[in-house]
């Protein structure tokens, strides 16, 4: 059909009658779902991990029917690790996005179709819905001899304003009820939560002074209260009934009902089989905060995250720790500081030092026997928002400290951006787990698959020792807890003790690291 005849129906409001036509193919498509006879390429989704299975487009960079060069970025995929650029292969047209934004598509399945000539977007688009599964669009009717105007819709109404299709009001659970106690008109209040969802607080603003508020009923004369006669105790019938299937005393159960009769929800609390009402806030206190509550679909990352942890149930690990003197490390940190050097830098230095007269510790465990890995390649883990991804410093063994300590920042801040490369965060050879920074005394990492060995470093603890030399007999020291957790079937107890050993004296003399 024609294209710009149909948008600009779409947007002109109320059209005049028009005389009835004959449909016209939108476009010369295959029949079929055969693939067109002209030059065309199929954009997949591309496994951007040695693990990834599946992406999420992010954002489209360039739209349907926008030109696209070699080697330009045209969108962004969230892989199971991280949020990176896709660049198109060939010069064309963006025909046809099969593969909209937010939404997944398995590595391998065609996310958008181009173009080589202009002309031929038409038809790619007609292909295209026989790829996603989408139906083809169907040719227009014929139009009818003439058109009843279209009523002007009327002005929403100030109350209507947080009421989706329906009169459906959009309100978490505790607003509502809390607007039922207070009398409160809860159409008219205006929602401050996501969407324009009406919390709790909203409802206590306008009981307020926010929002007028519904009169309250006349008082109703008191009655007199039923006290039942002693050893009787006030219940419903199936109060009773659901109490003698619970096994439960309804002496142990405080009633709800009218003159404190025990009912069927009292006992359902009981049992846990239903949640208690919460309590209303008393005037003037704080809003009830309102947790989270229902499924949260994995991330792609998570999803990864959770998978290799999976994996690693398949692998007889063991662990041993000790305790490593951190005064003389945390005076030299302290000395290069101010020159750039983080703590993570300082140590993974240190140990890829102590790894060199271990090599046992950086190698992998393979069916026919042990690889050893001949690169130092320290990876260490990072919390970001939605997961966790561990940079890799490559030949830590090798490079000068400050160097990298540089490496190390701009690792970090491409981590928290969801920039780095696959090489960048998948060539680990081992790894560092650092929760010292919060306050952890001692953990047990758990081992990713296809590695050797992880070191879970704790915090710096102070100790008061004995101490010939010292005027009072004793000294204050600092310590902390390395934890190394190994992979049994080519490590075992000396070598982890060893290692641990050789890593303890370098800590306490740590002034080679720096050379």
């Amino acid at each position: 059909a024609d294209i710009a005849a149909v948008a600009a129906g779409d947007e002109g409001g109320d059209a005049a009658p028009t005389p009835s036509a004959e449909a016209v193919p939108a476009a010369d498509a295959p029949a079929g779902g055969a693939a067109p006879d002209f030059e065309f390429s199929q954009l997949d989704m591309p496994a951007l991990s040695s693990t990834m299975k599946e992406g999420k487009v992010v954002s489209w960079l360039k739209g349907e029917g926008d030109s696209v060069e070699a080697g330009e970025a045209i969108m962004v995929v969230e892989s199971d690790k991280a949020d990176m650029d896709v660049e198109a292969f060939e010069d064309g047209y963006i025909a046809a996005i099969i593969t909209g934004e937010g939404e997944t598509a398995n590595v391998g399945a065609p996310v958008a179709l181009i173009a080589a000539n202009e002309a031929d977007i038409p038809a790619l688009k007609a292909y295209a819905a026989t790829l996603s599964g989408a139906p083809t669009p169907a040719a227009p009717a014929p139009a009818a001899a003439t058109t009843a105007p279209k009523a002007v819709p009327k002005a929403a109404s100030p109350a209507s304003v947080n009421a989706s299709a329906g009169g459906r009001v959009v309100a978490s659970p505790l607003a509502k009820k809390m607007a039922t106690e207070m009398g409160v008109d809860i159409s008219a209040v205006v929602g401050s939560g996501p969407g324009g969802r009406i919390t709790a607080a909203d409802v206590q603003n306008a009981a307020a002074g926010g929002t007028p508020a519904k009169k309250a009923a006349p008082a109703s004369p008191s009655k007199p209260k039923h006290i039942p006669a002693p050893g009787v105790i006030a219940a419903t019938p199936t109060a009773r009934a659901l109490a003698k299937k619970a096994k439960l005393d309804l002496a142990s159960i405080e009633g709800t009902g009218e003159f404190g009769r025990v009912t069927a929800d009292d006992v359902r609390i009981a049992t846990g089989e239903k949640k208690p009402v919460r309590k209303t806030a008393a005037p003037g206190a704080p809003a009830p905060i309102e947790m989270p509550e229902g499924l949260v679909p994995f991330t792609g990352m998570q999803r990864a995250v959770s998978n290799n942890m999976v994996a690693t149930l398949d692998c007889p690990v063991f662990r041993a720790s000790r305790e490593i003197e951190m005064d003389a490390f945390n005076a030299l940190y302290q000395s290069v500081k101010p020159k750039g050097v983080t703590v993570s830098a300082l140590l993974a230095k240190a140990v890829a030092k102590a790894i060199e007269k271990h090599p046992i510790i950086n190698s992998s465990f393979r069916p026919e026997g042990t690889f050893f890995n001949k690169d130092i390649n320290i990876a260490m883990a990072v919390a970001i928002e939605g997961g966790l991804i561990t940079p890799v410093l490559k030949y830590a063994n090798e490079r000068d400290v400050l160097e990298l300590g540089e490496n190390w920042k701009e690792l970090v801040g491409k981590a928290k951006a969801g920039t780095l490369s696959p090489d960048e965060y998948n060539s680990g050879t081992f790894v560092i787990s650092n929760m010292g920074m919060f306050g952890v005394s001692q953990f047990d990492a758990i081992l990713p698959a296809g590695m050797g060995g992880i070191l879970a470093v704790a915090g710096t603890q102070e100790y008061i020792v004995p101490d010939k030399q010292a005027v009072l007999g004793m000294k204050k020291i600092s310590k902390m807890t390395v934890t190394l957790t190994c992979d049994h079937r080519q490590i075992y107890g000396a070598d982890a003790a060893m290692f641990l050993k050789t890593l303890n004296d370098i800590m306490m003399n740590p002034a080679p690291l720096v050379k």
